[in-house]
């Protein structure tokens, strides 16, 4: 397999969570899926907004995403906001359920994307913002935002 590299293509991206969350930690899962939805997933239809991860029995599984039924899937569409199991190494999960345990952290899915032809999950380590932070988060990005403006007035 020289030579191939591995391309990327973002399915959704969770921009509440970057929002809502200082994001301490972030890493790659698989995800398991039945086939209509993969091909539903080929088509972008997916919204990972109030989607979460939890350990449950020792697994990592997603909660809330949403992934709208294909539409010539007839009898073999599923709930389109089932719970879906992540996969990761044993020793991972068990290095996120002790810090998600002790200090207060959330699992929060980032981004679903392909490499290769694999789907996988962005899956962060996650802390909650206060809403000063918010705030303060705002103010950098419209300043950012008028300093940007001012320079591209001042290079005509």
């Amino acid at each position: 397999m020289a030579g191939q590299g591995n391309s990327l293509k973002t399915i959704a991206q969770n921009k509440k969570a970057y929002h809502d969350y200082f994001v301490v930690e972030s890493m790659e899962a698989g995800i398991e899926l039945c086939g209509t939805e993969v091909k539903s997933l080929r088509r972008g239809q997916c919204n990972l907004k109030d989607a979460w991860c939890s350990i449950e029995k020792g697994e990592l599984v997603i909660n809330g995403m949403h992934i709208s039924p294909y539409e010539n899937g007839n009898i073999f569409n599923r709930d389109p906001v089932r719970v879906r199991r992540l996969l990761m190494h044993k020793r991972e999960i068990l290095r996120l359920f002790g810090l998600v345990k002790q200090d207060g952290y959330a699992l929060i899915p980032l981004s679903v994307y392909f490499k290769n032809s694999l789907i996988k999950v962005q899956v962060g380590l996650c802390k909650g913002k206060k809403l000063y932070d918010k705030r303060a988060d705002l103010a950098a990005k419209a300043a950012k935002r008028d300093i940007d403006r001012a320079m591209k007035e001042r290079n005509r």
